[in-house]
């Protein structure tokens, strides 16, 4: 399974979504460097590292953008810990306004 398929599924199954969008924004690294993550070249932008999350969820209701932040991490610590190096997120509850920029659906 892919690392976007299993954020994919993860997410699906904590937070039944309403929407959910999980893009792979990678490419559009390449030539950054990664020292922090222990990649001292320059990065190609292959593979599976940097990723948009797009949800849309109940169990957001009521909670601040810190704590939705907070939950996503802490559900996908184990991506990354490993091969994820960076990772937007853009949760939000139903009925809250909801722009995002560059939507790509």
């Amino acid at each position: 399974m892919t690392t976007k398929a299993t954020i994919e599924q993860k997410l699906t199954d904590a937070f039944r979504p309403e929407r959910l969008i999980v893009i792979d924004e990678s490419h559009l690294h390449a030539g950054h460097h990664h020292e922090g993550s222990g990649h001292h070249a320059a990065f190609d932008g292959s593979g599976e590292t940097h990723f948009r999350i797009r949800l849309i969820s109940d169990a957001f209701a009521g909670q601040s953008r810190v704590a939705r932040h907070r939950a996503i991490n802490e559900l996908l610590k184990d991506e990354l810990s490993g091969g994820v190096h960076a990772l937007a997120i853009e949760a939000a509850a139903p009925g809250e306004a909801v722009r995002w920029a560059n939507d790509r659906t």
